[in-house]
């Protein structure tokens, strides 16, 4: 992130709209919303043009509604990237469907990525909801390098069927394909109105937010099966100082013996997350960063409504 974006992360509203704004200048919310794995994170860094949702390859990276703003002189762009869409089956995931649910209530512009191989979004409700909404909707195809002509031009025709109001366009956001295009679109959707924050403003998460995330990202990585997914990581202690950032975070399991495959033999495995986390946080971060990495069995946290509040998944 750069020197100039990451000097205020913690979101504040604009107190009040002076002239400097021209008329006809346009802001809103573009919330992406879809199945897990279609590519959504992507599409949210490179279309924000900084790393701000984590990627990997398995289903419920994104567990947090993440904003980012595009910011120009004629418009502000706050985007949204939501968890994958799914049927809950505790109470984490419950959190997880409301940020969705937010997103679709107050989407100005509501981006549903698909992609080639998929056949239908992964919640029914959800695709039910959308096919009402009242806001433009814009259907991104994506992963397009991945398959041929024929295939695409399926998708394009099935999607016409299921949304016929919608725009339809085929990308891959990996490789930028079709983007610019993706960018006009939108700021022709957008209704006008004044920024709804500070010009300089990139994201509503603070810092801790992102070092919880980069540590989660690690872990999403190394560990197998059921390991990601019992994980929480909570930022304990954040000293911002001059030239080093001293961080004391936890990483919460759910079971005895989750901890011991995190902790690995001679603790080698969270020796292992530890230093490839501080690395990315140093770059982030622009600076030094001292890491006190931990592991501790935090049982049924995904169940406990209380300890999910305080980990930002409900009110």
């Amino acid at each position: 992130m750069s020197e100039e974006n990451k000097q205020n992360t913690d979101l504040n509203p604009m107190p009040e709209i002076g002239s400097d704004y021209p008329e006809g200048h346009k802001a809103g919310f573009v919330n992406i919303v879809g199945s897990p794995n279609v590519g959504k994170s992507t599409l949210m860094n490179k279309l924000v043009g900084e790393r701000l949702s984590i990627i990997n390859s398995k289903a419920q990276t994104t567990r947090h509604r993440i904003m980012g703003m595009v910011n120009e002189s004629e418009f502000q762009i706050v985007y949204s990237d939501t968890p994958g869409v799914l049927n809950p089956a505790y109470k984490l995931q419950e959190g997880m469907m409301k940020f969705v649910k937010t997103a679709l209530q107050d989407a100005d512009v509501l981006l549903l990525v698909t992609d080639i191989f998929e056949d239908c979004i992964a919640h029914e409700a959800t695709l039910e909801k959308i096919s009402k909404m009242e806001v433009p909707v814009i259907v991104l195809i994506n992963k397009v390098d991945l398959g041929d002509q024929e295939k695409a031009m399926e998708r394009l025709n099935y999607w016409k069927e299921q949304i016929p109001r919608a725009q339809i366009a085929a990308i891959s956001a990996l490789h930028n394909f079709n983007l610019d295009c993706i960018l006009d679109m939108i700021v022709s959707e957008l209704p006008e109105g004044p920024p709804f924050f500070p010009k300089d403003e990139l994201t509503d998460k603070p810092m801790r937010f992102f070092v919880s995330e980069i540590v989660r990202e690690k872990i999403l990585t190394h560990f197998k099966q059921e390991i990601p997914y019992s994980c929480e990581v909570v930022v304990e202690e954040y000293k911002d100082e001059p030239d080093i950032c001293s961080i004391r975070a936890e990483i919460r399991v759910a079971r005895e013996s989750q901890k011991k495959i995190v902790v690995g033999a001679k603790g080698l495995m969270i020796k292992r997350v530890g230093t490839e986390s501080r690395k990315d946080m140093e770059l982030f971060l622009g600076k030094k960063v001292y890491l006190d990495l931990y592991v501790r069995v935090d049982k049924d946290w995904r169940n406990d409504e209380k300890k999910l509040k305080r980990f930002g998944y409900f009110d």
